[in-house]
């Protein structure tokens, strides 16, 4: 095993995986049936995050604590905390929902979301391998992120031309860009993990 039997890094790393899935699967399937819903997608997600919190605490509480880490604890603070990212800007983008009144998912939301949900079990197969040290196996769940990361751009670029030609009222307009613009932030932590994951290769393959 790369992590110690009685050591919390796996566990942890597991955890923080596990969550962060759960919540862009409960986004990406959330239904809006009306006003009050935004409400509900926005505390859960909320409650994801602040789970995900939670985890970020105890890793640096183990960090702290152990002298000896299996690979640098710099990586591994950056793998947790990258995470982290994902799902604190997810939970950035259910708070606009809120915020603007927008009752639905447009096509471009949906092509965003399920993107994303797909970096997110990237993601947890990633840190599954790592558990078990299959290291060249994660470069293949790095290069997938990668790719949806990409396709992201390019939904990005299609709603914000999309948008800017059917758009008359300049507020909605601002707030849909905002909005595509956080879903491509989202894309862009889920490329950080990657290029984190292809580090902890690099130093340990």
């Amino acid at each position: 095993m790369f992590f110690k039997k009685r050591s919390r890094f796996s566990p942890l790393l597991i955890d923080i995986s596990s969550n962060l899935k759960q919540a862009a699967h409960f986004f990406s399937h959330f239904e809006i049936k009306n006003i009050n819903d935004l409400k509900i997608l926005a505390e859960t997600m909320k409650e994801f995050e602040t789970k995900g919190d939670s985890y970020i605490h105890e890793m640096i509480v183990e960090l702290n604590h152990t002298l000896v880490t299996p690979i640098d604890r710099a990586d591994i603070l950056a793998l947790a905390m990258g995470m982290d990212d994902v799902l604190d800007e997810l939970e950035h983008c259910s708070a606009l929902f809120e915020m603007y009144s927008i009752q639905k998912f447009d096509d471009f939301m949906i092509r965003f979301i399920d993107c994303i949900k797909k970096c997110t079990l990237e993601i947890e197969e990633a840190i599954d391998l790592l558990s078990v040290k299959k290291l060249l196996q994660i470069r293949d769940n790095a290069i997938k992120i990668k790719d949806y990361e990409s396709k992201c751009d390019g939904i990005q670029r299609q709603s914000i031309k999309h948008l800017f030609c059917v758009e008359k009222d300049p507020i909605v307009l601002i707030q849909y860009k905002e909005i595509y613009e956080s879903f491509e932030n989202v894309a862009d932590c889920c490329q950080s993990v990657a290029n984190t994951l292809e580090t902890i290769i690099m130093k340990n393959a």
